[in-house]
């Protein structure tokens, strides 16, 4: 009898499978277009002067709409507690640009041509930074000095990229 259990409970799993795909059972997840606009990450490609202004994508400015920043704070990902303070500027088009500060957080950090800069909102206008070179490699980083808090974003305190 116990034999005669598991084939039934086999055969009952098998079937169940097959008729739940597809017959709008309600553990499918909901249409795209009813899910929350979350947008956490994104990459922007450095394509042109990588010291001038950065377009951010569209779909990430639309994400703050209404509560649009005049600034944001980057944070190198493995380069310790320092916040890189960028100014924002929205061109009234729907378009959100990285503006004054990038520069210095662009030398600080290597930022050149074919580089991919991977950006992952945290919220409270903090952005955590990760940059990829040409080769699609990541770039690593360390800190040499933890007491950043009194340093001007004018002077520019490279974090040390090791070889």
């Amino acid at each position: 009898m116990a034999s005669t259990s598991r084939t039934r409970t086999g055969r009952g799993r098998g079937r169940g499978r097959g008729r739940g795909r597809g017959s709008g059972s309600s553990s499918l997840p909901p249409p795209p277009s009813t899910l929350p606009l979350i947008i956490e990450e994104f990459f922007i490609i450095v394509y042109e002067d990588p010291l001038v202004k950065k377009a951010l994508p569209k779909k990430f400015a639309g994400y703050l709409d209404g509560q649009e920043p005049a600034k944001v704070y980057l944070r190198a990902a493995d380069c310790g507690p320092r916040l890189w303070t960028v100014e924002v500027l929205f061109d009234g088009q729907g378009r959100m640009y990285l503006d004054k500060g990038w520069e210095n957080f662009a030398i600080a950090h290597g930022v050149d041509f074919g580089c991919y800069v991977h950006l992952k909102y945290e919220g409270d206008d903090v952005l955590t930074v990760k940059v990829f070179d040409g080769t699609m490699c990541r770039r690593y980083y360390y800190s040499d000095d933890e007491d950043t808090d009194d340093e001007s974003d004018d002077d520019v305190k490279p974090c040390i990229h090791p070889l």
